[in-house]
């Protein structure tokens, strides 16, 4: 949002001294000491917990807020503006006034200077960090063991997204999407002097106004996004420009155009309604980027992984539970053209089309008569051979291989209220599993990702023929 209290409240000089030494992101709380969520002060330049730690920063807000009678002790007051603070990890800024992260600047451009040289400061301390690790390693006779303890070398080409403030749910997909390569190669592979022009040869772009620019490319930025993750240039990158670019432009999605997205998400469904009455049959095709799946009633918080009674639910029980014939309830009775009324009536979903990479939903929040939950139900998915010819509509026309899927990403959904928690995905890069966390990116397993807790899956057509377990 646009925030009007910038100009009375950032009053510190960029490259300020009072600022503490060595990485922002790593600064301390100066009341809690915690190093989690370090947010300074743009006025004063002191540094506090965010407020998803300890809230101390707003605590600084709120006291500077109390009234101060002047030396003339007349019934003038003053207040003292700590309004507006800057998250260290992710350089967004926040103003507790606006109650809301904030996208506009000074007049001066003060607000970006400061996250210039924060910036610069996280650089300097990650560049002398990775120069220290090295000699380390250089130096070390037990390189090999250190490789398998922190998997500081392994994992150094993985970057994280920093958190922009509740944008979790945001970095998990990106990083989801950054390890589908038929999606993620379209953008990498656009020029970006292209971009800039407006000339993608003959590629849609959209733009708008941002910071300073008259145009910015979705586009662009989300390229630039994609391509900062694998460079292993530094441990975290703020997607900070393409989530105010997403920020200013609503879906331009709409007008039904082919797109990227649909030709690497999209697929096809027919939709089969029969009026039980007079028999009619009423077919209609629905063209999706999702399957969003039940998880069956009798599974709900039964089972998970490690637990010995009672069934196991699996992903096909989810996708069965989609494509089975289901009678429709009273509150959804169909409109019959011979009957000429609403009957009762039952709708069966085929796949008439898959798509190139499969992204499958489970419903994990439902409501009950009186609020929403959380299913908190392990759902057992494979890692390779996903096959769905069996939810073909003409599977005799599909290839031996065309219906197996391999898992590319998973995103996970930490916490049990439906307006709180975290989220965190997996994805497949070369052949390695890695679990990125916001900023955070660790090398991980197999058996750690198949006893995930799955919010999303994306599974990727196999392209070539090799043996593997079927779901």
């Amino acid at each position: 949002m646009e925030c009007p209290h910038l100009g009375s409240s950032v009053c510190i000089a960029p490259d300020s001294a009072k600022f503490p030494q060595g990485s922002p992101s790593s600064w301390c709380c100066s009341v809690c000491r915690s190093n989690k969520s370090p947010w300074v002060c743009l006025t004063c330049s002191s540094v506090h917990c965010g407020r998803y730690v300890n809230g101390h920063a707003k605590k600084h807000y709120e006291d500077a807020q109390i009234p101060i009678t002047n030396h003339k002790k007349t019934e003038k007051q003053e207040k003292v503006q700590h309004t507006v603070c800057m998250d260290c990890s992710s350089y967004s800024t926040y103003c507790y006034r606006c109650d809301d992260f904030v996208v506009n600047d000074t007049k001066l451009g003060l607000v970006q200077k400061v996250r210039e040289h924060l910036q610069n400061l996280e650089n300097s301390a990650f560049t002398s960090d990775r120069h220290r690790k090295r000699k380390l390693l250089e130096n070390s006779s037990l390189n090999s063991k250190l490789l398998k303890v922190n998997g500081s070398t392994t994992a150094l080409c993985a970057t994280g997204l920093r958190n922009l403030g509740n944008t979790c749910f945001m970095n998990a997909i990106l990083q989801s999407l950054s390890n589908i390569q038929q999606f993620c190669c379209y953008f990498k592979e656009l020029p970006a002097v292209e971009l800039r022009n407006g000339k993608t040869a003959g590629r849609r772009t959209y733009h708008t106004r941002s910071q300073g620019d008259n145009n910015v490319s979705l586009v662009e930025e989300f390229r630039k996004t994609l391509c900062a993750l694998w460079q292993g240039s530094q441990t975290a990158f703020s997607p900070e420009s393409l989530f105010y670019v997403v920020w200013k432009i609503m879906p331009n999605f709409r007008n039904g155009a082919s797109t990227v997205v649909t030709a690497i998400f999209g697929g096809i469904l027919q939709n089969e309604v029969n009026c039980l009455i007079c028999g009619t049959e009423s077919r209609k095709f629905d063209p999706f980027l999702d399957l969003s799946l039940d998880i069956p009633s009798q599974f709900r918080n039964k089972r998970t992984k490690n637990q010995e009674n009672g069934p196991m639910c699996t992903l096909r029980d989810c996708l069965r539970s989609f494509t089975d014939l289901e009678e429709l309830d009273e509150t959804e009775l169909y409109m019959c053209h011979k009957c000429k009324k609403k009957q009762k009536s039952t709708k069966k979903f085929w796949i008439q089309k898959l798509p190139k990479v499969l992204c499958l939903h489970l419903k994990r929040f439902h409501w009950t008569a009186y609020l929403r939950n959380k299913v908190d139900t392990y759902v057992e998915f494979p890692l390779r051979g996903l096959d769905m010819k069996c939810y073909l509509l003409e599977p005799e026309n599909s290839g031996p291989e065309s219906c197996l899927y391999d898992l590319a990403a998973v995103v996970v959904h930490h916490g049990s209220g439906v307006g709180s928690g975290h989220y965190t995905a997996y994805a497949a890069h070369e052949g390695r599993w890695f679990h990125f966390n916001d900023s955070t990116v660790t090398l991980t397993d197999e058996e750690t990702v198949v006893k995930a807790k799955a919010y999303i899956l994306f599974y990727v057509e196999r392209q070539a023929k090799s043996g593997s377990d079927k779901l």
